[in-house]
């Protein structure tokens, strides 16, 4: 077989990879597009460990050892990844990128119809911020 068939086939997957880190917005199918990219550069490990080895007649399969470990390593993330998955949706009730990137920088979480947790209308500006209530007009 030739070198260009995997090769190609894992192209394919890193670019099917790529694609779904970029468009998805959900955490669990960016953990899977990851997976798709840590099997793509499995595939062309062995690939080239069977092209290297045909060539240099070696018989260390050096490519093989490494994809165990990618495998193991990726078996790990997944599972770090998930747990802290499930962690926030169980805490904030999504598991949307955009509203887990709000909550790293420190931002309230908006509901569905733009109101923050305490029902009223979300804080805008420095007003956030405020300890004193806001006073009537003086006159």
């Amino acid at each position: 077989m030739h070198l260009v068939y995997p090769t190609v086939l894992a192209a394919l997957l890193f670019c099917t990879g790529i694609y779904g880190v970029l468009a998805r917005r959900n955490a669990i199918l960016v953990l899977m597009s990851v997976e798709l990219m840590l099997n793509a550069v499995n595939l062309n490990l062995v690939a080239f460990d069977v092209w290297l080895s045909r060539t240099a007649e070696e018989k260390l399969h050096s490519g093989q050892a490494l994809t165990l470990f990618t495998i193991a390593i990726a078996a790990a993330e997944i599972g770090i990844g998930l747990a802290i998955v499930l962690a926030v949706y169980r805490g904030r009730g999504t598991s949307d990128i955009d509203k887990l990137r709000d909550t790293a920088e420190g931002h309230e979480t908006d509901g569905p119809d733009g109101s923050d947790s305490t029902g009223g209308p979300s804080p805008s500006g420095s007003d956030s911020n405020r300890t004193e209530p806001p006073r009537g007009r003086e006159g």
